[in-house]
């Protein structure tokens, strides 16, 4: 790329990952626009290219990517954990796919440029248009000068084990692996020992047992308890269309007539929209982690879990942690899933002069919020209108997290259905989970008027909640 003339185009986009490419394929779908991609790796997908092998999405495939291709074949598994729901994507399907999507309908536009192996630098202090980066391959460097825009497709900032190290000091002699290497495994280990309680940390649970690993073999440092989303409850499908009705009245009445958060999770719990892996451990988090119940049934059968706080370090003889320091057993290989592939991120305007930074619109529905964001960007005009319209909401964290999440999602729903246009997208999309396309006018009325008082509930009861911690 030495020596070659500045590339012009109306936006460039930073990276290839699942939000740029939903970004990507949005805007060239609806625009005449053209567009740069620089991306650090040497395929589409983003963290997909460094996830571990046996990864799957915890959501139906028939909702991710992007809104031009469909995911997957569109079945329903007839067996394992999953058995009755629609089919997960492997890592290898996911990547397949985005392949698909830059090979057969971005680049074939004529309209898209990309370049992968690349680093993007930043504007050039003297020329603001122009966006500097080079290539990692050959240290070469090139300018882009950018008309419109450049979006920010990697704030989010998703990591997985592979791309950082442990948060914990490790000691000599002592064997850590992240997921990665499960699969490449040539001798059993006498005792396993899986550290992180999120999605990772449920993964690499479920590949243990699922390859006939004792569960009297495994013990799992959970710092944390999180609440858990039952995926019978998000599914798309028109077979599935009785049950997510359902399971929206069934929140909206567990929401209103709650006095407390207390109570409020208790008839989540109750009304199966929520799950919770020990029943005598009440959960502190909430990650948007979802499982089946036969998954939920094979992770309770681990009997040693730890929950003493976050590693400080492992050592050949002991673990401590924040709470307390607990023996090791000889022989324990340890698998770090630490890294925070959702971390809170705080909200930021989504559009801003000359950048669009990509999140969460809603919360961890990330290749809907970027599909949408490029929708907003090309049929509106006005800033402010667009980050009303895009408000971006933090993953959740905490328990007050879910309540905090639901708020939002309420009030921009509510946005959204004032603006017919925006409503029509939103229901055609094949990436949203919050469709009214197939309700009646009577049934779409009773549904924004629900989501109104169960708005103005979820600040009652977070504002009840601010009032108790102050007094105590």
């Amino acid at each position: 790329m030495v020596g070659q003339e500045t590339i012009e185009v109306d936006y460039l986009i930073v990276g290839a990952g699942a939000m740029g490419m939903a970004f990507a394929d949005t805007l060239v779908a609806e625009t005449d626009a053209t567009v740069a991609i620089v991306d650090r790796y040497g395929r589409p997908g983003g963290h997909w290219t460094v996830a571990y092998p046996y990864v799957r999405l915890h959501q139906p495939s028939a909702s991710y990517g992007v809104n031009s291709r469909e995911l997957g074949k569109g079945e329903v598994d007839q067996h394992g954990w999953n058995a009755g729901l629609y089919e997960l994507a492997s890592a290898d399907e996911i990547l397949n796919y985005f392949d698909q999507v830059m090979r057969k309908t971005l680049l074939p536009t004529g309209r898209v440029s990309y370049f992968p192996m690349s680093v993007y630098d930043g504007a050039d202090p003297v020329r603001p248009d122009v966006q500097r980066c080079h290539s990692v391959v050959t240290g070469g460097e090139f300018d882009i000068r950018v008309r419109r825009r450049t979006v920010d497709a990697t704030y989010m900032n998703v990591t997985v084990p592979a791309m950082c190290p442990p948060k914990y000091e490790v000691g000599s002699g002592v064997r850590l692996i992240t997921p990665n290497q499960l699969p490449a495994l040539d001798h059993p280990s006498s005792h396993y020992t899986v550290v992180g309680a999120g999605k990772t940390g449920i993964d690499a649970c479920l590949w243990l047992l699922q390859h006939g690993v004792d569960p009297s073999g495994i013990t799992w440092i959970m710092p944390r308890d999180a609440w858990l989303l039952d995926r019978a409850q998000y599914q798309p499908g028109p077979e599935f269309a009785a049950i997510n009705t359902e399971s929206l009245r069934s929140r909206v009445q567990a929401v209103l007539e709650s006095h407390t958060v207390k109570e409020l999770f208790q008839r989540l719990e109750a009304s199966g929209l929520l799950l919770r892996l020990s029943p005598d451990v009440t959960p502190t988090a909430f990650r948007c982690a979802t499982v089946t119940r036969a998954e939920l049934d094979q992770l309770r059968r681990i009997p040693d879990i730890v929950r003493h706080g976050r590693v400080r370090h492992i050592g050949t003889d002991t673990v401590e942690l924040d709470e307390a320091t607990v023996s090791a057993r000889p022989g324990t290989l340890y698998i770090d899933c630490t890294a925070d592939g959702l971390e809170p991120r705080p909200a930021v305007p989504t559009f801003s002069g000359s950048r669009i930074t990509l999140q969460a619109l809603i919360p961890c529905q990330q290749v809907f919020s970027a599909a949408f964001t490029a929708h907003v960007e090309a049929a509106y005009e006005d800033d402010a209108q667009k980050n009303r319209m895009c408000a971006a909401s933090p993953h959740p964290n905490t328990t007050l997290d879910w309540l905090r999440g639901y708020a939002h999602v309420d009030d921009l729903l509510l946005r959204w259905s004032a603006d017919s246009g925006l409503r029509e997208w939103s229901d055609a999309s094949r990436l949203t989970k919050h469709s009214t396309g197939s309700l009646s006018d009577e049934e779409r009325t009773a549904l924004f008027e629900g989501l109104h008082a169960e708005k103005a509930k979820l600040r009652e009861l977070l504002a009840h909640e601010d009032l108790t911690v102050t007094a105590n």
